[in-house]
This record gives C-alpha cells, structure tokens and sequence, in this order.
C-alpha cells in the first residue's frame, strides 16, 4: 500500500539526480534513503559501507549465489 508524503523540494531534487545516476525512480531513491536511515539509526555502530555489503549478501545468499568459507587453522 502506498501513501503520499510531503517531502521538500530539496530532498526531492536531490533524489531526482541520484535516481536518474543509479537507474531508479525518485520514489525508489527516496525509498532507498529510508531504508538506509533506518538501518543505520537500528545499527549505529555500522558504517554506511557495511551496511552496503550486508545488504548486497542478503541479496546473493537469497539469489543462491553463496560459497562456503574456509576457515584456516594455526599450524602446532
């Protein structure tokens, strides 16, 4: 369900720019921002990188693209 929202003409120009760079619409850059705030204010000790790179393994463990790790042993 969708809903409108008043939002400023300098968010909204911002996210026309950004949008027309990355290949969204303006809604789902806005959208984007949200969910990224969100994230970060639930998280604050992660950097905007990590949250990136979490999100992108999210999206490749749920696309079946995942490797197993190795973990190395300390030789004795």
């Amino acid at each position: 369900m969708s809903s409108a929202v008043k939002l400023s003409a300098s968010i909204v120009g911002d996210a026309k720019i950004i949008a027309k760079v990355l290949s969204r619409s303006v809604a789902g850059q806005i959208e984007h921002w949200a969910r990224i705030g969100r994230i970060a204010e639930d998280n604050p000790d992660l950097t905007y990188d990590m949250i990136k790179n979490i999100l992108i393994a999210q999206e490749e463990a749920h696309a079946g693209q995942l490797t197993e790790y190795i973990f190395k042993t300390k030789k004795k």
